[in-house]
């Protein structure tokens, strides 16, 4: 039998070995096996002189050949040269294997479904260049077929679900080929007794939790964005909603996913269990990187189960940070609320004035709550909630007593943006942008907000989902106002890094945010991004010009040289 004594002296003779080897290394035997650990995690933050102290050690000759003259390549490529991609000659050249794989109808060139899939009104950004052409692929295999002849033509390919991202996520910034998702729609698999279902990546959210209360479940999907949202869109985006604060954003969701790579290689994730230790998390890789990384053809997502009972409430308060030091205190004293959603005065106001709800509310910042549970938990919840409120100036503390009234509280909130539509000056658009900060910071990024709004002399208002700090700014504007409306848009960002904050909460960065991304993380950090990037995609096809640039990590680079000096 192997006694304790023995396993002392192995120890001790393993911890001798492991000291001389620190030595010659010429690291410190006092900090034994942590010091590389703590060098490694340093070169993937964003600290400039960890990273130095780490290269400085990957740039000696290995231990074992100490006559090596060759250095290990540098942790984070560097490399910023501009991938050449296949135009209109290579298409043509692709199309008749494009038709080969998915028929006649399954390509299309038609002007109209080109627009439409490369712009939208709703988008912060728009470039001028479309996309080639759309084909629709009906399966796994066949996006595999596609990825392996855009490979070899070099040709650009951009991912498209529900298209209601808002920062120019599926723009065609070098035209390329639109892989439109409509057709594989299929709601796969649904498994009751594991609280998981597979998908394909056109479902809906809102047709999902149709079909699971159809078949009479009892089981809900949580993440809840804008209503025309689709699975394989909210996973590249890792989108969440207003039920965030209670459950969590996308990525808490996914169990795994299948991906088709750059090349046509396909993967999967994971398997289904609901935890595993198992190599590396690829689920948070791919979830969050808009398309650029891989494609995602099928995606296994997590279940809850329906509340016994669902109610909201609303209260009004005297100033925005009393709302918000409500909702920090309500979540502090451990109520777990379904949602908690602040609308400044502005928003009540348009609400009131628009009409589109039966109820009239004060026209102040106004909190509403979503309580679920037991009868009792949620009776015992708005209690809580309804004496931390009155801590902080609320006086008017509603919540509804059945389905009717919480109908009518909720669609304030249901309707807001179409409020403020209503309201603004004729052929106006809306800027639609959000950041998230620490929540004890939300109040000071609101106020600063409305006082750049009022300053500019444009129409808007402040929303957000207060319970996980995550604030929207939605400004009408007319052309002659954009100017204006993208110095407010870029105030509202600054002003949440300033605070601790990032750049975008829920919408993603697309193109419209490349470099709020490279302020908020810095130049190292998106580089890693870009050393991941090229290791699944090294001729860059998969939705290039999105998340981060050459350009936008130059301009980061560039600024933290002048910084040093």
């Amino acid at each position: 039998m192997f006694s304790r004594q023995a396993a002392r002296a192995v120890c001790r003779d393993r911890r001798i070995l492991l000291n001389k080897r620190w030595a010659s290394s010429g690291l410190s035997s006092s900090s034994g096996g942590s010091s590389l650990g703590l060098v490694a995690a340093s070169s993937v933050a964003a600290a400039g002189i960890s990273f130095y102290i780490a290269k400085s050690y990957y740039d000696k000759p290995a231990v074992s050949t100490p006559s090596a003259v060759t250095k290990r390549t540098e942790s984070i490529d560097r490399n910023l040269v501009q991938q050449e991609y296949g135009g209109k000659k290579e298409f043509d050249q692709a199309l008749p294997e494009l038709r080969k794989v998915l028929g006649e109808d399954g390509v299309s060139t038609d002007e109209e479904d080109l627009k439409t899939h490369g712009y939208s009104e709703w988008s912060t950004y728009n470039c001028e260049t479309l996309p080639i052409a759309i084909v629709y692929p009906n399966s796994t295999e066949e996006v595999s077929a596609i990825a392996k002849v855009c490979h070899k033509y070099k040709l650009p390919m951009i991912g498209y679900s529900g298209g209601s991202s808002l920062e120019g996520n599926f723009s065609a910034n070098f035209g390329g080929i639109c892989i439109d998702f409509a057709n594989m729609d299929k709601i796969l698999e649904v498994r009751p007794d594991d609280m998981d279902c597979t998908v394909q990546p056109a479902v809906g959210w809102m047709d999902l939790n149709k079909h699971l209360d159809s078949l009479g479940t009892g089981l809900f999907f949580a993440v809840d964005p804008g209503p025309t949202a689709k699975i394989g869109g909210m996973v590249n985006t890792s989108c969440s909603g207003t039920n965030c604060v209670r459950y969590g954003p996308m990525r808490n969701h996914v169990i795994n996913l299948t991906v088709v790579l750059a090349d046509g290689t396909i993967v999967k994730t994971k398997q289904r269990p609901k935890k595993s230790s198992a190599g590396y998390n690829l689920n948070h890789i791919f979830c969050g990187s808009e398309g650029t990384l891989g494609l995602v053809t099928e995606v296994t997502v997590k279940l809850e189960v329906v509340p016994q009972r669902t109610t909201v409430a609303t209260c009004a308060f005297p100033t925005v940070r009393d709302a918000t030091s409500t909702a920090i205190d309500v979540i502090k004293a451990g109520v777990p609320v379904h949602a908690v959603e602040l609308m400044d005065d502005v928003q009540m106001w348009a609400v009131n004035e628009a009409g589109y709800t039966a109820k009239k509310f004060e026209e102040k910042p106004t909190l509403f709550f979503k309580f679920s549970g037991t009868n009792a938990y949620v009776d015992e919840q708005i209690e809580q909630t309804r004496e931390l409120a009155k801590k902080h100036g609320s006086t008017n503390f509603e919540f509804a007593s059945n389905k009717k009234e919480e109908h009518q509280i909720w669609a304030a909130r249901k309707e807001a943006l179409w409020s403020l539509m209503a309201l603004a000056p004729k052929d106006s658009k809306v800027y639609s942008t959000d950041v998230a900060v620490p929540m004890s910071k939300l109040a000071d990024l609101v106020l600063a907000t409305k006082k750049d709004i009022v300053d500019s002399k444009i129409f808007g208002s402040a929303l957000g989902h207060v319970g996980d700090g995550n604030f929207h700014a939605s400004i009408m504007y007319t052309d002659e106002d954009k100017e204006r409306v993208k110095k407010v848009a870029k105030n509202i960002v600054y002003n949440g890094l300033a605070l601790e904050g990032t750049c975008t909460g829920e919408h993603g960065v697309g193109a419209g945010k490349l470099d709020y991304l490279a302020d908020e993380l810095g130049a190292d950090a998106i580089g890693i991004m870009r050393t991941i990037k090229l290791a699944l995609d090294p001729h860059e096809l998969l939705n290039p010009g999105k998340i981060f640039t050459k350009e936008s990590i130059q301009r980061r680079i560039d600024i933290e040289n002048r910084q040093k000096k």
